[in-house]
């Protein structure tokens, strides 16, 4: 019996990714990956084929920073409408939309631009791209978690995951591919079409059922309650204050009320995460063109290879922990994440060996698959359904800051010193996120009742 029950979890745990919402996520996820790699690792490689200084392509990795503050701007995302889309396509649907249009005319100005003639338009196009990503970003997760259940989060996350990864094979291993046999131009006015795939999915799928509405009206009334005790005010102004209020104040005080002083380590284990991951992917593209490697080569392992690596490791993220839970899963990918990075000093001197690139590749992959599903599984569990987007772009704003603030430095780093010692410091600041998981494990508290609406069926 109890063997029976084991085999009807595992076969949950699988065939979950048949359901209408996963699929969906897989074309989101598409949508939201396609532009990261075009505005960072690609443009790194192609940065330094026109042979831009490593320092100057370490500051670029900053336009990223976008994607660590998009908490500024996510309570607009989480509550305002967009003129002539909302009415027709739901808050969150109108908002993924405006950001891949805003994604298109980015990538399609970046083809027409010449980073050796001027890299300030450039920089500028790539803002753009960023910008609209991160708007994109925040309403997308907002989306996922609010179209379908708690228990299915994980496998939501894997296949975004999924589909990321898709879009990093198409936007790296595709456009360097492009670019060695046409040009850059042809590659990057190929990745702005493929945003079409992101566009298409948003007409096809229902707007979540939008019981966050309610809730958000109540939270609304109760601003405008506060403020209207102080009657002196202009009225503009407490019209601001009452929205600020309710759309920016209440959910961060909502997330402390229902941890308390726990949700500083919780928050803390948010900001170093990512941080050995990101603090050296600034720098892993321009290894690879140092020691020798051909685009193609670097196109086939890292971009088709690493692909690969990366969806059996999201996969079995999810699978993991929907069959575990979360907890367990989020430290064994914490301690891959810092482990691996030590593969990127040992391969710095192979000497351009095609088998170290290929282990380290798979290793890396195959753990930042793992570690993205769970800790998105993870985050997504910390937020209150009435502050979807702000909530979830606050944690995955602090999530990717300071590894962000800090790749800036990577080119500095590399040319001070070299490769080997600038990722074995990269894999050292990973050891305090494994701290913090085993510290949660032990000792986090269940947090205080919030409301749960019903999500939908997720069909």
């Amino acid at each position: 019996m109890e063997q029976t029950t084991r085999i009807g979890r595992w076969r949950e745990a699988i065939t979950i990714y048949r359901r209408p919402t996963v699929l969906a996520m897989l074309f989101l996820g598409f949508s939201a990956g396609l532009p990261f790699m075009l505005v960072f690792a690609t443009l790194s490689a192609w940065l330094r084929e026109m042979e831009v200084s490593r320092s100057a392509i370490g500051f670029f990795s900053w336009v990223g920073i976008t994607y660590s503050i998009k908490f500024i701007w996510s309570p607009v995302v989480d509550r305002l409408p967009v003129p002539g889309l909302t009415r027709a396509l739901g808050r969150r649907r109108s908002w993924i939309l405006l950001g891949q249009i805003g994604i298109a005319a980015g990538l399609a100005g970046m083809a027409f631009a010449d980073p050796q003639a001027a890299l300030l338009p450039v920089a500028l196009l790539a803002l753009l791209v960023a910008f609209s990503s991160a708007t994109q970003d925040v309403a997308i997760d907002a989306f996922r978690i609010e179209c379908d259940i708690d228990r299915h989060q994980a496998a939501l996350a894997a296949a975004y995951q999924l589909g990321y990864r898709i879009a990093i094979l198409a936007s790296y291993t595709g456009a360097l591919y492009l670019a060695d046999l046409l040009s850059w131009r042809a590659a990057y006015l190929s990745m702005a079409g493929l945003m079409g795939i992101g566009m298409l999915t948003v007409l096809l799928r229902p707007e979540p059922v939008a019981e966050q509405d309610r809730l958000a009206r109540g939270e609304d009334a109760r601003a405008r309650a506060f403020v209207a005790r102080h009657p002196d005010m202009p009225v503009w102004l407490r019209a601001t204050l009452a929205w600020l209020l309710s759309a920016v104040i209440a959910p961060v005080r909502d997330f402390f009320s229902r941890f308390g002083r726990f949700a500083l380590v919780m928050l803390a284990l948010v900001a170093s995460f990512r941080v050995t991951d990101i603090a050296m992917a600034s720098m892993a593209n321009p290894l690879y063109i140092d020691l020798g490697y051909s685009k193609a080569m670097i196109a086939n392992i890292s971009g088709a290879w690493g692909l690969g690596m990366t969806i059996l490791g999201a996969l079995l993220g999810g699978s993991l922990a929907t069959r575990f839970g979360i907890l367990r899963p989020l430290l064994a990918a914490a301690f891959l994440a810092a482990v691996t990075n030590l593969l990127f000093a040992w391969m710095a001197g192979q000497d351009g060996a095609t088998h170290a690139l290929v282990l380290t590749i798979s290793a890396d992959n195959l753990s930042g698959g793992l570690a993205g599903s769970v800790f998105i599984a993870w985050l997504s569990s910390l937020t209150n359904v009435r502050y979807t987007a702000t909530q979830y772009a606050l944690f995955s704003s602090l999530m990717t800051l300071p590894g962000k603030f800090l790749s800036g430095f990577g080119g500095i780093v590399v040319d001070a010193m070299d490769y080997p010692t600038f990722f074995t410091l990269s894999a050292l600041l990973g050891l305090p996120a494994v701290g913090l998981v085993l510290i949660i494990m032990k000792y986090q508290p269940a947090p205080a009742t919030v409301d749960a609406p019903t999500r939908g069926d997720g069909k």
